[in-house]
């Protein structure tokens, strides 16, 4: 529980909530090009741990952005599609894409500079504006 209260009428504020996360975008895009189960998921996003994908989507799904379906069977599966808000969200990942792929040698230049972490430059298998 929070203790200090969010301010709900920012609607920065909100979208964080959505996009806060270090890799809700890359799993809201990984669904958007029908990446359904969590270890499909973890597959191409394989620099996340399974259990961080797996909480973030839990998030997701709280705030209505994904809805999870299980199927029966052995074993059971479980898939994830995108809710309405969810497809809304979208375009606004692939604007984030393409301002990133523009200035990518701002990061670029910022780690050859020393002032980045190595470490943390994983390549996330992107897939917005691909065939």
């Amino acid at each position: 529980m929070r203790k200090i209260p969010e301010n709900l009428e920012c609607g920065i504020t909100v979208a964080m909530k959505i996009f806060g996360g270090k890799w809700k975008p890359c799993i809201i895009d990984a669904i958007a090009h029908g990446y359904s189960r969590p270890s499909e998921m973890a597959r191409y996003i394989s620099e996340a741990p399974q259990r961080v994908i797996e909480m973030q989507l839990k998030e997701l799904e709280m705030h209505g952005i994904v809805e999870k379906m299980i199927f029966g069977g052995f074993p059971l599966r479980t898939e994830y599609t995108l809710t309405e808000a969810g497809r809304s969200v979208v375009p606004i990942i692939d604007q984030l894409n393409n301002w990133g792929m523009k200035n990518k040698e701002l990061v670029a230049s910022s780690q050859q500079a020393g002032t980045s972490n190595p470490a943390s430059t994983a390549s996330y298998n992107c897939f917005v504006n691909q065939a």
